[in-house]
């Protein structure tokens, strides 16, 4: 039977597909955002770097312990729904951030936050999945291209915003509200993907299952570089600020650089996985992350540094979609089953990599912490052999 039968017409699985790039762009926005604004709440709560890095500690522990029910959260509700009922709990979170009465609140909020935001992100990878399927085509790197363009816009909004002297209060609130808004229309269109009832005297069917052998490696290494791509959204902006000197509003053009790079590389990533061996272009990307994460490190000029983030953003651009899809030949597994253990291993090193940032730097500086991003790029460039190479 045709994909579309059981997923949809071709008119609705465009409009899912529409839908679910839209998702992925208020995603980018709304971390975008956040990652700007963390200085915000370091200067707020009056955070060295110890106590910053537990504030994303938390927000990370919160993802992770997601991850265990995320998958019973989507089957039970469907991606959609569970998307939805995110939106409102990280918008909540988000538009208070700033205004708990002391850190112990902060740290509790952020856990909540995490394991909003946790599940939002495997229920649109998970639609994402849904829709390669129903649809025939290739989708995720344009899906993630999406976040990217979304992020690089966030980025470029709180920057004018900063600019302009509008409060950070102000700013958070408006994006919660704007980005829940967003989130609960366009989840409307997504695919209905409630998990079928189980038949009587049957087992439910397992929502998550932890990889191992070829699968566990490819998560691995989605876990290094997802921890790059999450340091680079969560400190970058804060490392050019307080290493390289430079004015907030223009450190937040870092961010926009490596986002913008990002998206424009991730648009083109499915073109290039189509034509060029995957295992060499992770060897490249992996080589332009590190030399060009360790430039901006060494010279710690600012405009050296804005050219360098946006090399970084490239570099790590087709990282996760190679991966994703490497993941899904494993044999073995479904595809989807495969691309949600990936990326749940994966989203784990997004949330973990910037908190352990917070703790190097507090025990050397925030220069040599970001060294982190050149290691995790030549683990990934190094082990590309290790990728399984698509079908001719």
């Amino acid at each position: 039977m045709h994909a579309a039968e059981h997923h949809g017409t071709p008119a609705q699985i465009r409009r899912a597909i529409w839908a679910t790039r839209g998702l992925f762009t208020v995603l980018g926005v709304f971390s975008a955002v956040w990652g700007v604004h963390i200085p915000s709440v370091k200067q707020q709560y009056g955070l060295g770097e110890a106590a910053l890095s537990l504030v994303l500690m938390a927000a990370a522990l919160g993802a992770i312990a997601a991850l265990f029910f995320a998958g019973r959260v989507i089957g039970r509700l469907g991606a959609r729904n569970a998307a939805a009922a995110c939106a409102v709990v990280m918008a909540a979170m988000l538009s208070m951030v700033l205004h708990w009465p002391g850190l112990p609140w902060v740290l509790a909020s952020m856990l909540v936050f995490g394991a909003s935001l946790s599940v939002y992100d495997v229920a649109i990878n998970t639609e994402g999945s849904v829709l390669e399927t129903a649809g025939g085509r290739p989708i995720m790197g344009s899906l993630h291209g999406m976040f990217s363009v979304g992020a690089m816009a966030g980025a470029a909004l709180a920057s004018g915003l900063l600019r302009a002297g509008v409060p950070a209060t102000w700013q958070l609130s408006v994006v919660a509200v704007l980005v829940a808004l967003c989130i609960l229309v366009g989840s409307r269109w997504m695919l209905p993907t409630p998990a079928p009832a189980p038949a009587p005297g049957t087992q439910p069917k397992v929502h998550f299952t932890w990889p191992r052998g070829a699968l566990l490696i490819m998560g691995l290494l989605t876990f290094a570089g997802m921890s790059a791509e999450g340091v680079m959204f969560d400190w970058c902006v804060l490392y050019l600020q307080q290493e390289v000197r430079m004015p907030h509003e223009l450190a937040a053009l870092g961010y926009s650089a490596c986002a913008g790079a990002m998206a424009v590389m991730r648009f083109a990533a499915d073109r290039l996985r189509a034509r060029h061996s995957e295992q060499r272009l992770l060897q490249v990307s992996g080589t332009i992350t590190a030399v060009s994460m360790a430039v901006v490190l060494i010279v710690g000029h600012p405009w050296v540094a804005i050219v360098g983030c946006g090399l970084v953003g490239a570099g790590l651009a087709m990282m996760v979609p190679i991966l994703y899809g490497a993941a899904s030949r494993v044999p073995g597994s479904t595809p989807a089953a495969a691309i949600a253990a990936v990326s749940s291993i994966g989203y784990a090193g997004f949330m973990v990599g910037p908190p352990l940032i917070g703790v190097i730097a507090q025990h050397a500086s925030l220069t040599a912490a970001m060294a982190v991003v050149v290691v995790a790029a030549t683990i990934l460039a190094l082990s590309a052999r290790y990728v399984p190479e698509k079908a001719a």
